[in-house]
């Protein structure tokens, strides 16, 4: 199976980037305003065309200007894009001409060694002229054309994306159960790596992120082959590294992608932060089964049972869209509770496994309207006929019905509880459909 792909927008400031990729996702996620340097952060969001989905990343506007505010933090953070995409759209403006910004960039994208896709950015005219051809200049092909604000050469410059990212290569899954470890940097994600392996093949320290590639390291235990997938957060010096929260959330984009399971690994110790959230969104976006691992239980004092079930009320408040997820404590230092956690992986892909019979399944749907009929909804009430499961990466149920738009959101999550009720489906995330039956 192909992977999704990873596009990164880069470009100098007010060149249109962030209404670019609003364009693109159809939505207004990233801040549009007329000044320069307004995209501070990297934002994220997964996108699609033709049925072809990425992950596209909005960056700031890189600048020689170094007076410019968080001008090299901004470069960092579109180095880290860069190097994280697969494929590089280079966003110029077609009324201010090439500058010596487009010119630095342009050398910064020749070393990257990826695809890069020129689009001459707020370009209104209905013929192309041969203006457009001074850009070939830069050295990256023949220029698109857009007007991201109206709209214009938009399926030209996505069908140039698609054909790229339907060049790269197929990554070949591991035997055995493949699971990530993500979370926000300095919670123990290379301590929790090196426990589990049981050996120090990942340097640990207490700088917050020095593992600077992925690692992926197999391995054996109870006659069952894993591999673990670390995540990499960031190395660098200086003050204006320091705050690495918002970059290691990229680097988790892939492995999550290659990965079975999911564990989301947050520090007991501390307060969960929206860092923490915003990183178990993602394993939720790519409906992955997750397991929250509750790291530092060692640094707890006066632990009991009534600890641990209030301390994990208190996570799973912040977490409601996690409901279903398993959540073990553990002590990656002192490499307790490990079993705990290999139980809930083996159980939580057990789920993932699991294919119930199609007469059973309907036998609990028929007692499930019986005991709670659906509410009128959208001018009528759904009656389902008959439910299977298909083949699917995650446990998915098609639910024949006489009309989809009948089914109220509620409705869809009491079904999800008598399945679960039923079968178990312990840690995995459950796909409901709804399809007219003709």
């Amino acid at each position: 199976m192909a992977r999704k792909g990873t596009v990164a927008i880069i470009g100098r400031p007010n060149v249109g980037k962030s209404t670019l990729f609003n364009r693109i996702i159809k939505d207004r996620l990233s801040i549009v305003e007329d000044t320069p340097g307004v995209t501070r952060d990297r934002i994220y969001a997964y996108s699609e065309w033709l049925t072809r989905e990425f992950l596209l990343i909005d960056t700031g506007g890189i600048t020689l200007d170094h007076q410019a505010l968080f001008a090299e933090e901004i470069k960092m953070q579109a180095e880290i894009a860069i190097n994280e995409a697969d494929v590089i759209v280079f966003v110029v403006s077609y009324k201010k001409g090439i500058s010596p910004d487009d010119e630095m960039i342009t050398k910064m994208l020749y070393k990257a060694k990826k695809p890069v896709i020129l689009a001459i950015n707020k370009y209104d005219k209905q013929e192309k002229n041969n203006e457009l051809y001074e850009y070939m200049a830069l050295g990256f092909g023949e220029p698109i054309a857009i007007s991201a604000s109206h709209g214009i050469g938009i399926g030209d410059l996505l069908d140039q994306i698609i054909s790229y990212l339907d060049e790269l290569p197929v990554k070949i899954k591991n035997k055995g159960i493949n699971f990530s470890i993500i979370g926000r940097p300095n919670v123990g994600k290379s301590s929790l790596t090196n426990a589990i392996l049981g050996e120090e093949r990942v340097i640990v320290s207490d700088i917050a992120g020095t593992t600077t590639d992925s690692i992926d390291t197999t391995f054996t235990l109870n006659k069952t082959e894993y591999t673990v997938i670390d995540t990499a957060g960031i190395r660098r010096k200086g003050k204006i590294y320091e705050k690495l929260e918002k970059y290691s959330v990229l680097r988790a984009v892939s492995a999550i992608e290659r990965s079975d399971i999911v564990l989301l690994l947050i520090d007991g110790t501390q307060k969960v932060t929206d860092q923490d959230t915003n990183i178990g969104g993602l394993a939720f976006e790519q409906k992955k089964p997750v397991i929250i691992v509750v790291n530092k239980w060692d640094a707890i004092t006066q632990k009991t049972e009534r600890t641990m079930n209030e301390i994990e009320k208190q996570i799973r408040g912040y977490f409601k869209y996690l409901n279903y997820a398993k959540m073990v404590f553990v002590s990656a230092l002192e490499k307790k509770r490990l079993n705990v956690l290999f139980s809930a992986i083996e159980e939580v892909y057990a789920g993932l496994k699991q294919r119930v019979k199609t007469s059973v399944l309907n036998e609990i749907l028929v007692k499930a309207q019986l005991l709670n009929p659906p509410p009128d909804f959208n001018g009528g009430r759904v009656k389902i006929y008959y439910a299977t499961q298909p083949e699917s990466t995650i446990p998915t149920f098609i639910m024949f019905c006489n009309n989809p738009q009948y089914v109220h959101f509620s409705y869809r999550r009491f079904l999800e509880n008598q399945i679960r009720d039923y079968f178990g489906f312990n840690g995995v995330p459950i796909n409901i459909l709804f399809r007219e039956r003709k």
